[in-house]
């Protein structure tokens, strides 16, 4: 939505989405390998951001490798398009939240065999790490095909609030862009509905194939595959931060 530009938001709004339930399912799948399991008791310590004290007031400071912006993943589900990132902006600093244990062992596999540098992890509730970030601090937010909840008694779930909104414009950037990916049409046009009425956002589609076509730069994640081979398609939402 267009309009004035929001002034710098320091305060957490109160109302019903101050303390949203937890957005995510299960947290562990199937028993991991024994390298994933040492991944995750090695490796993963070394990539989580310490929330014991503040952030770095230079958040490209977080990365071994020098950085010139930093991108934000939430819910990278196996850590596919995470990587595919990495490899394509190595000049980016990629911070990426995923509960699923499993997920996050996969993605450390995949920081293990290319010894990637530019990418922190954080496997627990992506409000947790929004919350610690300071702001204005990422230049570019990806929510790609996040859980639809679709029953209407689990709705309420689901992570597109306007407590997260908020929250993102927050550490956002001006200019910056969120990404959001659906092949649930119903949270489609509710994720539009709700980051649409935040002042602090603009929906950048002029025709249809800005939301159809799945921009160069986007790479298909496997959640999308399986949509596409049950036959759906998906919409894909850019937003600029005002």
């Amino acid at each position: 939505m267009l309009g004035t530009q929001p002034a710098m938001r320091t305060e957490t709004p109160d109302g019903p989405d101050a303390r949203p339930l937890r957005s995510y399912g299960r947290r562990k799948g199937k028993r991991l390998t024994a390298r994933k399991a040492r991944l995750i008791a090695e490796l993963l310590p070394r990539l989580r951001p310490d929330f014991s004290g503040p952030p770095p007031a230079d958040l490209r400071t977080l990365f071994a490798r020098p950085s010139q912006e930093v991108w934000l993943e939430i819910g990278f589900g196996g850590g596919e398009h995470l990587l595919w990132q990495a490899r394509a902006n190595p000049d980016v600093g990629l911070i990426g939240c995923e509960p699923f244990i499993n997920g996050v062992a996969s993605l450390l596999g995949g920081i293990d065999d290319e010894r990637l540098e530019t990418i922190r992890i954080h496997d627990g509730d992506a409000r947790d790490l929004i919350a610690w970030l300071p702001a204005d601090s990422v230049s570019r937010a990806f929510i790609l095909f996040p859980d639809p909840w679709p029953k209407k008694r689990q709705a309420k779930r689901r992570l597109i609030t306007p407590q997260l909104v908020w929250s993102l414009a927050r550490i956002l950037q001006r200019g910056a862009e969120l990404r959001f990916a659906s092949d649930d049409m119903k949270y489609v046009r509710d994720a539009l509905h709700v980051i649409g009425e935040d002042e602090a956002f603009a929906w950048t589609a002029h025709r249809a194939d800005d939301w159809r076509v799945r921009p160069a730069d986007w790479p298909e994640t496997r959640y999308e595959r399986k949509a596409l081979s049950d036959g759906r398609k998906s919409a894909y939402l850019r937003f600029r931060r005002l």
